[in-house]
């Protein structure tokens, strides 16, 4: 039914001369981010916002694929949590996958790698017993991520991003992946935060097209946005999208 839907939006924009449609996703713990650069990008772009609960990962990635999106901006990679250590919103191996084979202007951030998505408290496998939770409502349990899993993450991503030769820049925010991990905050871990970090430096080749690049600002500081949306705007006036799209 979504994807009906904006499957009939882009193709109304198309007949419209309308905007290009960009993805962005997004889960709560980073809505102020994702809502400044929706809002700064707004005048030249149709921004399709995806909550990155599995199936909105995958929904963007089917229209990356089917050629309805202009740009990517994956600012909340979360289901990568999920699929690696057994959540209830997980990606699939795929993921990153359209991006790479489409080759389109893509930037991404670590958004939400803190957290595991888990149902109420009892359904939280054994194996996890005694580590640090946050109950968002009685049905969803948050588990934050240690910096064994961080690394673990770090490798995989970096791996799937050696694989993108499109225009990348892939952003790491020193202040926080999430609302809650910010300084006072219950998933607050520096320490797990720059295992990812250094792991994804390690991993990814970076190249004049590949960037990795570290902010001193949480990811949903105003500041951070306005760097993703500069980054954005950079890379997809260099492929020319803008004009192939307006002929």
């Amino acid at each position: 039914m979504v994807k009906a839907r904006l499957d009939a939006r882009a193709a109304t924009a198309r007949e419209a001369g309308g905007l290009p449609a960009i993805g962005i996703t997004m889960f709560g713990v980073t809505t102020p981010a994702v809502q400044k650069i929706a809002a700064d990008l707004r005048g030249d772009f149709e921004c399709l916002v995806f909550h990155a609960t599995g199936v909105g990962g995958r929904s963007m990635e089917k229209l990356v694929e089917s050629g309805q999106l202009a740009g990517v901006i994956d600012l909340t990679t979360t289901e990568v949590c999920d699929l690696l250590m057994g959540g209830v919103f997980p990606a699939t191996e795929d993921r990153f996958g359209a991006v790479i084979r489409s080759r389109l202007p893509y930037v991404g951030s670590v958004g939400a790698l803190d957290m595991v998505n888990f149902g109420a408290p009892d359904t939280i496998p054994e194996r996890y017993r005694g580590r640090k939770f946050h109950v968002h409502n009685p049905q969803v349990t948050l588990m934050r991520t240690t910096v064994e899993e961080n690394e673990r993450m770090g490798r995989w991503i970096g791996e799937r991003l050696n694989q993108i030769d499109g225009p990348m820049r892939f952003f790491l925010p020193e202040g926080g992946v999430s609302a809650l991990d910010a300084r006072g905050q219950p998933f607050w871990d520096p320490d797990a935060d720059a295992a990812l970090f250094r792991t994804l430096e390690r991993t990814v080749r970076q190249t004049g097209n590949r960037q990795l690049i570290r902010i001193p600002k949480n990811i949903n500081d105003p500041d951070f946005a306005a760097a993703i949306v500069s980054a954005f705007r950079t890379l997809f006036g260099r492929t020319g999208v803008r004009r192939r799209l307006a002929r």
